[in-house]
């Protein structure tokens, strides 16, 4: 899902700064494609943040016999 949320990043910034003149539609849809595009990637980040630090603890207590 991160790598959808920065694709959806990458094309909206394209769209955004054309140097040819879009609709106001367009460029619009292009605003919130980026902000949805890096709300996906964050909460996909985090997510995955969340199981390394849970998979951490388990080999943590494993490793120091806890």
């Amino acid at each position: 899902m991160r790598t959808v949320g920065l694709a959806l990043l990458a094309i909206s910034g394209s769209v955004i700064a054309a140097p040819v003149v879009l609709p106001v539609a367009v460029v619009s849809i292009a605003g919130y494609l980026a902000v949805a595009g890096g709300v996906l990637s964050a909460v996909s980040q985090l997510t995955v943040g969340d199981v390394l630090t849970s998979h951490q603890k388990t080999v943590n207590r494993a490793r120091d016999g806890g």
